[in-house]
């Protein structure tokens, strides 16, 4: 079958599997070529390996210096009668492959990061593949929904404002249109949801179940991903349901950051870059900010995709200098050439005249687009559009 992309507002129901493997091949070529990571970690677990932060992470960790063995957590859905397959499916697939090729272990676990079944899974994984012991630990969960602990009840997180409602625009990826929207201010109950699913309790019970089952290396680290943002981002973000899931994340990394002291290791909360991702696309009103920001660092030269921006994390940072350099609230940085002051300046000129008539012109729409597209395998160079895929090539054999 000829597989086309196909989007839903903003979300993609269709995944290219040879545009995901050129797109795996595209960053191992980017992360060979740049600085390379030098004493690196040997032995990870990424939580949420499947695509973005996570999946770059990865590569950059096995191909970029550190010549590191990976394991990899995430839930993908393969290809059935009625689906393609996600794309993350496919990357998973992909980069193991690779992987193995250069002599490197990579192991696959799908399930749901949340459940004990996994996290029995994992430690029996790091006994096998890893001599009993993980040197880092990478947390990169974007869910929409947690199971409740010995139930059928899932929370489910929100993205609202907290207090007042907020008013702004998305524009839905499927017809390139501007929609004005104005969310409500969250509940309680729904604060509550969005920080058991968002926040820091579920990286505390993956450290905490890797310490009791003796898994964690001397001078172990462990990261979890966050975002911070401008000032005009805090009423959707910040100040926000997953901006107070965040801040618990944040003070989540203290307390492990205590914990494994023990090990003589440590535990930072990561502040990325706004980027497009499967999960950013979802937030209401911030939109009008990316395009803007896309534009602008790239006029600059200091735009940065996830695979830059992990292997300078790796490479410039968390590898690179004792102690790791973070800022005062012990937050390790990786947002500074976003929140440059110049930067934000002209981003907010920017945001402050786009409308519906002229965002695509005044931001960088087609660079969005484009990045959203690539996430899911299309407008990738080198891949035959229209040629057939035959995706029983990727179903389990019965």
């Amino acid at each position: 079958m000829r597989i086309e992309p196909i989007i839903q507002g903003v979300v993609a129901r269709t995944a290219h599997p040879f545009g995901c493997k050129q797109a795996v091949l595209e960053q191992i070529h980017y992360v060979k070529s740049a600085k390379p990571i030098s004493h690196g970690p040997k032995r990870v677990l990424i939580l949420g390996a499947s695509s973005g932060f996570g999946l770059a992470a990865r590569i950059a960790l096995t191909f970029g210096g550190a010549d590191a063995d990976t394991i990899g957590v995430s839930f993908e859905r393969g290809p059935s009668e009625k689906s393609v397959g996600s794309a993350g499916f496919y990357n998973n697939i992909f980069f193991k492959q690779q992987a193995e090729q250069a002599g490197r272990i990579a192991v696959n676990i799908n399930g749901d990061v949340f459940s004990n079944e996994i996290k029995e899974q994992v430690i029996e994984a790091i006994e096998t593949y890893f001599e009993g012991e993980v040197d880092l630990v990478i947390y990169s969960i974007a869910s929409g929904m947690r199971r409740k602990p010995q139930s059928d009840e899932f929370w489910h997180s929100v993205i609202k404002p907290i207090g007042e409602p907020v008013s702004g625009a998305t524009v839905l990826l499927e017809n390139d249109t501007w929609i004005d929207t104005t969310l409500p201010p969250a509940t309680e109950e729904e604060i509550d949801h969005t920080l058991k699913v968002m926040g820091g309790e579920d990286w505390e019970n993956w450290i905490d179940t890797l310490i009791n089952n003796d898994s964690l290396a001397q001078g172990c680290k462990t990261i979890a991903f966050s975002y911070v943002g401008p000032e005009m981002t805090h009423p959707i973000y910040l100040d926000g349901t997953l901006g107070r899931a965040k801040i618990d994340l944040h003070q989540t990394s203290h307390a492990l950051n205590l914990k494994l002291a023990n090990f003589d290791g440590n535990a930072y909360a990561t502040v990325c870059k706004a980027l497009v991702t499967k999960a950013s696309v979802f937030i209401p009103a911030f939109t009008p900010y990316i395009l803007a920001l896309y534009r602008v660092m790239k006029e600059k030269g200091t735009h940065e995709e996830c695979i830059e921006q992990m292997q300078r994390l790796f490479s410039d940072k968390l590898y690179a200098r004792t102690p790791v350099p973070v800022d005062s609230e012990r937050l390790l940085r990786m947002d500074d050439w976003e929140l440059n002051p110049d930067t934000q300046t002209r981003v907010q000129e920017i945001v402050e005249q786009m409308n519906a008539s002229n965002f695509a012109e005044l931001g960088d729409y087609q660079g969005f687009k484009q990045a959203f597209l690539r996430l899911n395998g299309f407008g990738i160079e080198g891949v035959d559009y229209q040629a057939d895929v035959d995706l029983s090539l990727f179903m389990p054999s019965r």
